[in-house]
């Protein structure tokens, strides 16, 4: 018996010291001095035993920045389903005729596929081979003649353009592509730049794709530094763009990434080219918003006829770049899908009202607020509590393996690969990151040393010292709870 109760006591003084390590980590981390003005939520959970083994302002609600991205992605596996795809739809006002005429037009309806010439999906210089594919397509189903016009139609997701609190700074660039039914290429405008002498302007050369209706207004200038430090502002939908900044001096060609100003109609031009090359004969081309600011009606795609489905890469596959890499428009996509699958409606506001009542019957959302899919809104708000509460339901859901192999692991992959490099962390932690100015954030699970397996959570806002510095920190937490 005496035996016995020394086991015990050895037992609980063991089990108080691995919390004491992840609470004395925690407390660690809220005095360092250039957090005294930083607002701080941490929480650490045990998922087998449901126990708090540290926290800190768990129920704080703060701007996460990309870390949101969990919200989008879990709530994409459990409401459309891992393996649901996104489509693209083709009809025509008529069926094809013997001798392969269509009399009216072609309809292209996006339905929020991502991946269509995606450079996560596609080898460099096969981005445009699903056109070609489209074409052949509509070859294998006798079309020789479309008398009317191509008609692309991204309607299904709405014009807002981009979600609610989103910088001027940010939606010409391309991390600032908005949501949208047509996608294609990321929705990507790659800028080339000349660069001369240190304190001269640089020279636009191109634009890819070509984009005959830009306007362009350059203030960037060349400068003695080795990055793009350049910006691109511009609202969607607009041909007006600007750009200032710097970029590195003495370079013949530099690119600048932006956002494609109207995806519906950069996809009927260039469709159009493919069927012309192919000898396929077209009347022309426009898109659903063009119709639409000319008060003409869409059409009702029931009385149509149905010739082609196109489907996209899988959720899961989606998943994996928005969490590994970060993708900010997989994770609109993604929030759009679910309001436009779930409602007919793809909206970011149905979108995530979907995703909040999905939630909120599973565990208390009460101070959470979320305003956009990426975090690239600092107008969301979300606890440790709130993400750990997150993590703890995809713990127990059929598809949690999943689901967790497309987070980033410390020191090994992702937007992970150079945290807790070569500590105790690596291997073990599994998080999604967040990075926007003065926020740092993670969230995910940890496997510890002892088979624990754990969810957590670290938002932090405002602190006075470097990126690096704030990492630096938060690593000696995740080591902590990988030895626990």
């Amino acid at each position: 018996m005496k035996n016995k109760m020394w086991v015990l006591l050895l037992f609980a003084t063991q089990s108080l010291f691995a919390q004491n390590i992840v609470q004395d980590a925690i407390s660690t981390f809220v005095d360092y001095d250039s957090f005294k003005n930083a607002s701080i939520s941490i929480c650490v959970q045990d998922l087998s035993t449901g126990e708090t083994i540290g926290k800190h302002n768990h129920l704080l609600a703060l701007p996460p920045a990309s870390t949101v991205k969990l919200f989008s992605t879990a709530s994409a596996f459990e409401i459309l389903g891992y393996d649901f795809r996104p489509s693209t739809l083709f009809y025509s006002d008529s069926k094809v005729s013997s001798n392969g005429v269509i009399t009216g037009n072609l309809y292209i309806k996006g339905e929020g596929d991502p991946t269509l010439g995606s450079k996560y999906f596609c080898a460099e210089g096969k981005e445009n081979v699903f056109l070609k594919e489209w074409m052949r397509e509509l070859t294998r189903l006798g079309i020789r003649k479309i008398e009317g016009k191509i008609i692309v139609d991204g309607s299904s997701f709405g014009y807002d353009g981009c979600p609610s609190g989103w910088n001027w700074g940010d939606i010409g660039n391309y991390y600032g592509a908005g949501p949208s039914g047509i996608v294609i290429r990321d929705n990507m405008l790659k800028y080339y730049f000349k660069t001369a002498e240190i304190g001269t302007p640089t020279s636009l050369i191109r634009t890819e794709p070509e984009v005959k209706e830009l306007r362009f207004l350059n203030n960037i200038m060349a400068a003695k530094q080795s990055g793009d430090e350049s910006y691109i502002f511009g609202s969607p939908f607009s041909y007006e763009r600007f750009g200032t900044g710097t970029l590195p001096y003495g370079r013949r060609e530099f690119i600048v990434k932006g956002s494609l100003p109207d995806p519906e109609l950069q996809l009927a031009k260039e469709f159009y080219e493919v069927l012309k090359t192919e000898k396929i004969e077209v009347g022309g081309y426009d898109f659903a918003r063009n119709l639409l600011l000319q008060n003409l009606s869409l059409p009702n795609y029931n009385n149509l006829n149905l010739l082609k489905k196109w489907e996209g890469f899988t959720v899961e596959e989606i998943t994996h770049h928005t969490n590994m890499k970060s993708v900010n428009l997989f994770a609109e996509q993604l929030v759009c899908l679910i309001g436009y699958e779930n409602k007919g409606k793809g909206t970011t506001e149905v979108g995530l009202k979907e995703i909040n009542d999905y939630w909120k019957g599973k565990f208390d959302v009460s101070g959470l607020n979320l305003t956009d899919g990426s975090g690239l809104s600092r107008s969301n708000a979300v606890s440790s509590q709130n993400f750990c509460d997150l993590l703890t339901q995809m713990s127990k859901s059929d598809k949690y393996s999943i689901f967790r192999t497309s987070l980033p692991t410390a020191g090994q992959s992702g937007t992970m690969i150079g945290v807790c490099k070569g500590q105790v962390g690596e291997g073990r932690v599994f998080a999604k990151s967040g990075t926007m100015n003065r926020i740092k954030s993670y969230a995910g699970y940890v496997k510890s040393k002892s088979g624990k397996d754990l969810a957590f959570a670290i938002v932090l806002n405002n602190y006075n010292c470097s990126n690096a510095q704030a990492v630096d920190k938060i690593e000696s937490i995740m080591n902590a709870m990988a030895t626990y």
